[in-house]
C-alpha cells in the first residue's frame, strides 16, 4: 500500500447549526441520503459537521481542495454495516480521482471523532 495523500479538517458544529435552515447550502453540500442520515439523528448538527469535515479532509487528500470538478454533494459519506464511516465518490467527482490517481482501484480510509464544539475527520488516500 502506497499513500497517496493524508487530509484532515476541524469543523465548529455550532457554525454547522446556524447553516441546517440554509435547505440551498445544505443541498450543494450534501447528498440525499447524507440528508435523510442527518435529518433523521438526535444531534443533527453533529452528523453534518462531521460529514462536512470528512469532505474538507477528502479534498486536501487528494490534493484538488474543492475546485477542478470536485463536487461536495458527489462526496457521500456512510457507514458501513459494522458502522465504520466511508466515503464513497459519484459523478464527475468519481471521474476526476479516477483521472487525478490514473487507477480505478485505491482506497480511501475515513476517520471521525466530535468533542463539542469541534467535529473532526482524517481521511487517508492508497493506491
Amino acid at each position: 500500500m502506497k499513500i497517496y495523500g493524508i487530509g484532515t479538517d476541524i469543523a465548529n458544529i455550532n457554525r454547522i447549526k446556524k447553516s441546517l435552515n440554509n435547505k440551498n447550502l445544505i443541498n450543494r453540500l450534501f447528498n440525499k441520503n447524507e440528508v435523510k442520515k442527518c435529518n433523521n439523528q438526535f444531534n443533527k448538527a453533529n452528523c453534518y459537521a462531521k460529514r462536512f469535515a470528512a469532505k474538507e479532509a477528502f479534498s486536501k487528500a487528494i490534493g484538488t481542495g474543492i475546485s477542478k470538478g470536485i463536487n461536495f454533494n458527489e462526496i457521500i459519506v456512510h457507514n458501513i454495516k459494522s458502522g465504520k464511516p466511508s466515503i464513497k465518490l459519484l459523478g464527475n467527482t468519481k471521474k476526476v480521482v479516477n483521472k487525478i490517481l490514473k487507477k480505478k482501484k485505491f482506497n480511501i480510509f475515513l476517520s471521525l471523532s466530535d468533542d463539542k464544539p469541534f467535529a473532526v475527520a482524517t481521511v487517508v488516500i492508497s493506491v
